[in-house]
């Protein structure tokens, strides 16, 4: 390593200022570094006590990961017309995980260093890109073919077991079960609550978490009600989620959606079976349900006792015909009777001696065919009892010891095999004329 010299010329450096003051020339000084339109999205967004909003403007590939980030600021001389600009025109606070359109600007001081400032907002990028990730789940589900599965399934004639869906003291729960109990038409419905978180990051696990509770108890229930009252119309874009709407959309009960106030439209109103406006509105379909079906219980009735007065009517009428109708009616049909009576009486002798001709005839041919059926019997007996005797006596043991064959015995048994005989055996040997008797002096098995 070679060592400085004493008298080498140190190099001459120049000071901190002077050097962020060439960096503040150079950035401050380029025009396409001001007013330059800049799609993002909102990460740690935060407001100060100042009233200065600082946020990180990041940008992420197609695997989610962040590919830039740059610090930016909204200073509080022009945050307040930005916010209510985007509140305006969305429904929705500005906030973090946002895709956002804005004008921004370098902004490089020498002492605090550089900084984007945000100076405009275009509102409609936002709500583009809030209406595509919308439409993206609904054409996901469509083609998955389950968007229309809940609205498919069969409703109760009417629908009272109700399992509902929202918050325990929320606004929105309070005015569904006051509309739907205190009906005017005096209707019974019968409400179960599953807890669940409305809004913020919890409310897709809980509701998830409250679906499956339901699912194992279907039996005690006609129809699903999932309410939630009015608010920032951010507040309702967990409801945009695909989980959710593809268990509401395979959920084997009818599902009611009443989420936010009339403007609001979410994706699960586009897979459940009724989506209405508001939980009142989901009260008022219920109570709607229910007084269709009394009214056409009433129909039925008036139909029902009009046809029974015209029945009783009619048959009132019939009957005081008929009871005028019954001495004129009754002759005639004793004069029919008593001439049908007399001609049976005439009929009676002929008819019983036609019966027993008829049936000696049956008798005689009866007792023919008996006696000839016993002589063919008789017959086909005496010839099989013939070739029976026939049968035994070709097959009787003379007859065989005729033919040349023998029989042997030993100790007044027939041997039937060498297997018992011994050498020494004493046996008989009886032929067709005669017997011999014999010693056995060898065995061959």
């Amino acid at each position: 390593m070679i060592q400085p010299s004493l008298f080498d010329q140190p190099p001459q450096g120049i000071s901190l200022s002077e050097f962020n003051s060439r960096i503040e020339r150079v950035l401050n000084g380029d025009a396409s570094l001001f007013n330059q339109w800049v799609i993002a999205e909102t990460s740690d967004l935060r407001l100060n006590r100042s009233g200065h909003c600082y946020t990180e403007l990041i940008e992420k590939d197609s695997r989610g990961e962040t590919v830039a980030k740059i610090s930016a600021a909204i200073w509080a001389g022009n945050y307040s017309k930005l916010y209510h600009k985007f509140l305006n025109a969305t429904g929705q606070v500005l906030a973090t995980g946002m895709k956002v359109m804005v004008n921004v600007s370098v902004s490089y001081h020498r002492l605090f260093g550089m900084k984007v400032v945000i100076n405009d907002i275009d509102p409609n990028y936002t709500m583009g890109d809030m209406a595509r990730q919308r439409q993206e789940i609904i054409n996901r589900l469509t083609q998955e073919g389950i968007i229309d599965m809940n609205k498919q399934l069969p409703w109760p004639e009417v629908p009272q077991r109700i399992a509902i869906i929202s918050a325990d003291g929320a606004a929105g729960y309070g005015d569904f079960m006051n509309q739907l109990h205190r009906n005017s038409y005096g209707l019974q419905f019968y409400t179960c609550l599953f807890n669940a978180v409305m809004q913020g990051a919890q409310t897709v696990p809980t509701v998830l978490a409250a679906l499956d509770r339901i699912n194992t108890h279907l039996e005690l229930f006609d129809c699903v009600v999932i309410i939630r009252g009015g608010g920032a119309t951010s507040e309702l874009n967990s409801f945009d989620n695909y989980d959710l709407a593809a268990n509401v959309a395979q959920f084997p009960l009818p599902v009611i959606v009443g989420i936010g106030h009339e403007r609001d439209v979410t994706v699960l109103d586009s897979v459940a079976a009724m989506p209405v406006k508001t939980p009142t509105a989901a009260a008022e379909w219920l109570i709607q349900r229910g007084t269709d079906a009394l009214a056409h219980l009433n129909e039925l009735q008036e139909a029902v006792t009009t046809a029974v007065r015209e029945t009783v009517g009619q048959a009132r009428e019939q009957l005081a015909y008929f009871t005028s109708m019954i001495p004129a009616a009754a002759r005639r049909i004793l004069d029919t009777n008593r001439i049908r009576l007399d001609n049976n009486a005439r009929a009676i002798p002929l008819a019983v001696t036609n019966l027993v001709s008829t049936q000696r005839t049956r008798l005689d041919r009866a007792a023919e065919r008996v006696g000839e059926a016993v002589t063919r019997a008789m017959q086909r007996e005496q010839q099989r009892l013939q070739a029976l005797d026939d049968k035994a006596t070709l097959l009787s043991p003379v007859n065989t010891l005729r033919r040349g064959y023998s029989l042997v015995m030993r100790d007044g048994k027939c041997v039937t095999s060498s297997d018992q005989l011994q050498p020494g055996d004493h046996i008989n040997v009886q032929f067709a004329a005669g017997t011999a008797d014999a010693s056995v002096t060898t065995v061959t098995n």
